[in-house]
C-alpha cells in the first residue's frame, strides 16, 4: 500500500526519494523535470518547504502538533529526505519509518499548502489502534510511542558500554548496544547516586532518556529552570518506596540524587501539567517562563569538567483547554526564514517571536546545535 502511493504521487515533489520497507533494494524516485517557470519560482517556493498544514482526521491534533515538531528538526528531516534510512531499514516497524519519510516528503517537497497525515497515521494505527480511534490522545505518549517505534526499524547493533536502567517502559529499554538516528539525536543519559541511609554506602544507576518530565512546582508562576532544580533534587525514599540494599541485604530508605550523564543534541522536556490521584483528576494551568536561547544545563550535567553547550528552543507542542479535552497546536522555528510558525492541523501562520512564550506549552523541543536547511538529495 505505501509503495503504490509513493508512486502514484511521486508527480507532486521536485525532487527526493523513498523506499518500499519491503523491497528495500528498490528505490523509489520522486522527481520530474522542471520547466523554465519552475526554475524561476524556486527561490520564492523554497520558503513554503516545511510550512505544510495536516488535515485533522478527528480528534487528530496532538499527531498533527508533533509531527510538526520533528518536522521542523533538519537532521531528522535530511536523513529521511536523503534516503539515508534505506540501508538501515529493519523488517521490524519498517513500514512505519517508510511512512514517515513519505509524510517529511510531501511536507518539505510536496507544493500544497496543506496535506492528510492518513498514510501515517494508519500505519501507526495498524501497531496500535488507540491512535486510530478518534479520540483525543496525549501527545508526549505519542511522541514517545513515534521515536520508539523508529527507533525500532532503524537501529544497528554495535560494540559500546551497555547502560543499565531502573525504568520498565517501553521507550527506556533500550541499551548504549543499539544505535539509530533517533538515538543519535535525541538520546541522554541520567545517572543516579543511591545512598543507602542505614550504611550510607553510595551506589550508582544509569538510565537513557529521550525526554524528561518535569514536575511543575507552583500552580501560579514558574520558571523552566524551577522546574528542572525540582526534578533534580534529592529525593529520600521511605515506606512503600525503600530500595534494596545489596549491602545490608534488605530494603532500606535511601537517598536518591539524579544528573545528566550524557547530554543529547536534541533535549525534550514534557511538563507534567495533568495532575492525577486516583479518581481525582486536573490540569494546572501554571504559566511556566522557558528561555528561547540560551538554555543552561551545566548545574545538573556531571562531570562537571565538560564543555556544556547552550540549547535554543527550536519546536513547542500547546495543549488549550482542560484535562478531558481541549486542543493541540505547535509552534515551530523555521529552519530557512528563522521565523516562528503556528501550526494549528491544517492553518499555518507567522507569529512573532514574543508569541512563543506560552502558557499553553506542554513540549519543548531544545537543540544545541544550529539548524541547516534540509540539502537536496541527491539521486540513486
Amino acid at each position: 500500500m505505501i509503495k503504490r502511493l509513493l508512486h502514484c504521487t511521486g508527480q507532486k515533489y521536485r525532487f527526493g526519494c523513498c523506499c518500499c520497507w519491503k523491497c528495500s533494494s528498490e528505490t523509489v524516485h520522486l522527481e520530474h523535470t522542471k520547466d523554465s517557470s519552475e526554475e524561476s519560482n524556486d527561490e520564492a517556493s523554497q520558503q513554503y518547504q516545511g510550512l505544510t498544514g495536516l488535515r485533522n482526521l478527528g480528534n487528530t491534533c496532538y499527531m498533527n502538533a508533533v509531527l510538526q515538531c520533528l518536522g521542523s528538526i533538519s537532521p531528522l528531516v535530511e536523513y529521511f529526505l536523503s534516503g539515508k534510512y534505506v540501508t538501515a531499514l529493519n523488517k521490524e516497524n519498517g513500514e512505519v519509518a517508510t511512512a514517515f519519510a513519505y509524510l517529511m516528503a510531501e511536507m518539505w517537497l510536496g507544493e500544497f499548502e496543506c496535506i492528510s497525515p492518513e498514510v501515517f497515521c494508519s500505519v501507526i494505527g495498524d501497531l496500535c489502534p488507540a491512535f486510530t480511534k478518534k479520540t483525543q490522545q496525549d501527545a508526549q505518549e505519542f511522541l514517545i510511542y513515534v521515536l520508539n517505534v523508529l527507533h525500532e526499524a532503524l537501529k544497528k547493533a554495535h560494540k559500546g558500554r551497555c547502560y543499565g536502567n531502573t525504568s520498565t517502559s517501553r521507550e527506556d529499554r533500550r541499551t548504549g548496544s543499539e544505535t539509530s538516528i533517533i538515538t543519535q539525536l535525541f538520546e541522554g543519559q541520567l545517572s543516579y547516586d543511591i545512598t543507602c541511609l542505614e550504611c550510607q554506602i553510595t551506589t550508582d544507576k544509569s538510565e537513557v532518556f529521550t525526554v524528561l518530565s518535569l514536575p511543575i512546582p507552583s500552580e501560579s508562576a514558574c520558571s523552566l529552570q524551577d522546574c528542572l532544580e525540582c526534578f533534580f533534587q534529592q529525593d529520600i525514599l521511605t515506606w512503600n518506596n525503600q530500595i534494596h540494599c545489596s549491602f545490608c541485604g534488605t530494603k532500606q530508605d535511601a537517598a536518591v540524587k539524579a544528573n545528566i550523564g550524557k547530554a543529547p543534541q536534541m533535549i525534550i522536556f514534557h511538563l507534567k501539567r495533568f495532575d492525577c490521584h486516583g479518581s481525582y483528576k486536573r490540569k494546572l494551568g501554571t504559566n511556566i517562563y522557558y528561555p528561547l536561547s540560551n538554555l543552561d544545563l551545566s548545574p545538573y550535567i556531571y562531570p562537571v569538567f565538560r564543555k556544556n553547550p547552550k540549547y535554543s528552543l527550536c519546536a513547542v507542542v500547546n495543549h488549550f483547554g482542560y484535562l478531558d479535552g481541549g486542543h493541540y497546536m505547535a509552534f515551530c522555528k523555521h529552519t530557512l526564514t528563522q521565523n516562528w510558525y503556528s501550526f494549528d492541523d491544517s492553518q499555518v501562520s507567522e507569529i512573532p517571536q514574543s508569541s512563543v512564550q506560552s502558557a499553553a506549552a506542554y513540549l519543548l523541543f531544545y537543540t544545541c546545535k544550529a539548524f541547516s536547511v534540509p540539502t537536496k538529495p541527491h539521486k540513486y
